[in-house]
């Protein structure tokens, strides 16, 4: 299909980049989905949308009365008033008297004549845009599926050419899904609702058809809020770059710098792996507080740690931070895993970087990342999705693991994400003459030489420090390190330079 194709947008954020630009315009689609999928809030959103642009809106109702049409609407903060609203449902003083006590009148039962009224609406209001709420109903009136399917024929044949695109809702009351307007409709959306055993229901929507128009395939996350539907479209990577110099990030940490060779490269990702306690978020933040004193933007997810509880310890580590969106400042974001949903955190990293230009995103921590999936294998394929898409992007990307256990080899890791980073920094807590201290190392950086020595690490009110080599202990790494003897020394007056005797 050409690029000049009429589109009709829907007005629901994120639907448009799934359907790559909005539905085709002039054509009828199946939006389908159980009874509080969001059904009528989209086509409600959609018509809408409709009115902004100066068209003509027409919302038909089989079932819901229009005054519960403008209640769901007000709990929205939206008015109707702009929209022409046709009732088909049935009277209350036809359930009065003598008659048959029935859902409908004999009058209304038949099929064709609600037929006929649902075309006079369209003659009389000749909208741009249509919604049919639901199909449900008709398939009652039908009932047979050959007459219901030679009906949704005669109403999508009507429609050509009328310059009118039409929503058909259908909650799923019938037996399965039904193929016949699956078949018969150029696209269909399909509307999921799952409840989890802790937290609350999950909403997905995924496009199944749309006819001479590419998609973005598979299940997109959605929520209903207050004030609409909101589409998390599932990024791809690969439709996502920009152009940027190779250059170093700075810590302002010479040391820790020195431990990396330099420092980290843009356009890179780098995992922060260790044990709770053992300064892995604060090496993070460091990164980021330094990028905002360069004047370039940063931004901190923190899945864990309260914002407050951050920023106060990020003042008392001797690192102010100027928060808020821009050059120069360090935007912290606290989320709930129970909460959030997978693309709609990916959705706000989006936002950080293409909206607001973040040069540096902390993710702290996969434990909480994991949390908000519900899938291990998930994880690892939108983890690499994303990393992708900040590298295509540039940004110096720091994740942060919590290992379960304390010291030596007992830890244990969430989830093995080191294959998708490109440098891995390693911290370890262990025990020396009395006291627990923090040990910081680099097992891996792809994007060029690193040392292969093991430091200490300590913080104080000056910030981060990072000690010499740790070359007069052994299996730091363990937790419990043996102190090593120190060198025979050249006797005085002997040639410095000649090796032991024997």
């Amino acid at each position: 299909m050409s690029a000049d194709t009429p589109r009709s947008a829907s007005g629901v954020p994120g639907l448009d980049e799934v359907l790559h630009g909005g539905l085709i315009a002039g054509r009828l689609y199946l939006i389908d989905g159980e009874p509080g999928a969001g059904k009528t809030t989209l086509a409600l959103q959609y018509l809408m949308e409709g009115v902004r642009q100066g068209e003509r809106a027409l919302y038909v109702t089989l079932g819901e009365t229009a005054g519960e049409l403008r209640a769901n609407a007000a709990s929205h903060g939206w008015t109707l008033d702009d929209i022409e609203i046709v009732e088909l449902v049935v009277d209350e003083s036809e359930l009065q008297g003598d008659a048959e006590l029935t859902m409908y009148h004999a009058a209304e039962v038949e099929l064709s004549e609600t037929t006929r009224r649902v075309l006079a609406a369209v003659e009389r209001c000749k909208p741009q845009r249509m919604v049919l709420d639901s199909l449900s109903e008709l398939r009652l009136l039908a009932q047979s599926s050959l007459r219901y399917r030679r009906q949704i024929l005669a109403l999508k044949q009507f429609f050509i050419g009328r310059n009118c695109t039409v929503l058909c809702l259908d909650d799923r009351s019938g037996e399965g899904i039904d193929t016949q307007v699956h078949s018969i409709a150029h696209g269909v959306i399909e509307l999921d609702r799952t409840v989890p055993d802790y937290g609350p229901a999950l909403r997905q929507l995924r496009v199944t058809k749309l006819r001479g128009s590419n998609f973005i395939s598979g299940q997109q996350d959605l929520t209903i809020r207050r004030g609409g539907l909101r589409v998390f479209p599932r990024l791809t990577a690969n439709e996502h770059g920009a152009d940027f110099p190779r250059e170093v990030v700075p810590s302002g940490v010479k040391m820790l710098d020195t431990l990396l060779g330099g420092g980290i490269e843009r356009g890179t990702s780098t995992l922060l792996l260790g044990p709770a306690g053992s300064g892995k978020s604060t090496i993070a933040a460091q990164y980021a507080v330094a990028a905002a004193r360069r004047g370039a933007h940063a931004a901190i997810f923190a899945f864990e740690e309260s914002r407050s509880l951050l920023l106060d310890r990020l003042a008392k580590l001797g690192m102010p931070v100027d928060e808020g969106v821009g050059p120069g400042r360090l935007m912290v974001r606290q989320l709930d895993p129970a909460e959030v949903l997978p693309s709609q955190f990916v959705n706000l990293v989006r936002e950080s970087v293409e909206r607001d230009g973040a040069a540096v995103i902390v993710i702290d921590s996969l434990n909480g990342y994991m949390n908000a999936m519900p899938e291990a294998r998930a994880l690892t394929i939108q983890l690499h999705e994303l990393l992708t898409y900040l590298n295509n992007h540039g940004v110096a990307t720091f994740l942060v693991a919590t290992q379960s256990g304390m010291m030596g080899a007992g830890t244990r890791n969430p989830v093995d994400a080191s294959y998708l980073a490109d440098a891995v920094v390693l911290f370890r807590m262990y025990e020396h003459a009395g006291t627990v201290r923090k040990a910081i190392s680099v097992i891996k950086k792809r994007s060029g030489t690193h040392e292969d020595t093991i430091r200490q690490l300590w913080f104080d009110g000056q910030g981060v420090h990072l000690g010499p080599p740790l070359a007069h202990l052994r299996g730091v790494l363990t937790g419990v390190p043996v102190e090593l003897e120190p060198p025979p020394q050249p006797a005085s007056g002997a040639d410095a330079s000649a090796g032991p005797a024997g």
